[in-house]
């Protein structure tokens, strides 16, 4: 079998990495917007003042939607994936004490957003979603 120089080795590592297609680049409010509204999503806005406070200060916007089945999502946008964790933690905290037992149901994150449904939302309203998040 033949082996590759170190050199090499780690030449192509590094193309390989650079070819993930954008997959390390962050979610942002304003560039998913537009997608919300096509997948039938209605009251869709990125107005801090209507978001809530926690998605209102998110680094990269907050986006609040109503799905076609009324359930109302929330989105924070954070700067990156290291703060994911901070801001899963303000809703957690910000929650009332008899729902908060049943965050993980409603609650989840893909890369730097951090969404949020009103009730656990149906696989169609989830997969909508996740596919509206853009740069």
């Amino acid at each position: 079998m033949r082996r590759f120089p170190p050199l090499a080795a780690l030449v192509i590592l590094l193309v390989l990495a650079g070819c993930g297609g954008g997959s390390s680049s962050t979610y942002t409010a304003k560039g998913s917007a537009a997608c919300f509204t096509k997948k039938g999503f209605t009251a869709v806005t990125t107005n801090a003042a209507k978001v809530g406070f926690i998605a209102g200060f998110a680094a990269n916007g907050g986006l609040q939607a109503r799905s076609p089945d009324g359930n109302v999502l929330t989105i924070a946008f954070t700067d990156g994936t290291d703060a994911v964790a901070g801001t899963e933690k303000a809703y957690r905290r910000a929650a009332p004490a008899n729902l908060r037992p049943h965050m993980s149901d409603i609650m989840e994150a893909q890369r730097n957003a951090v969404l949020v449904w009103t009730v656990s939302p149906a696989a169609q309203e989830l997969s909508d979603a996740e596919s509206c998040l853009h740069s």
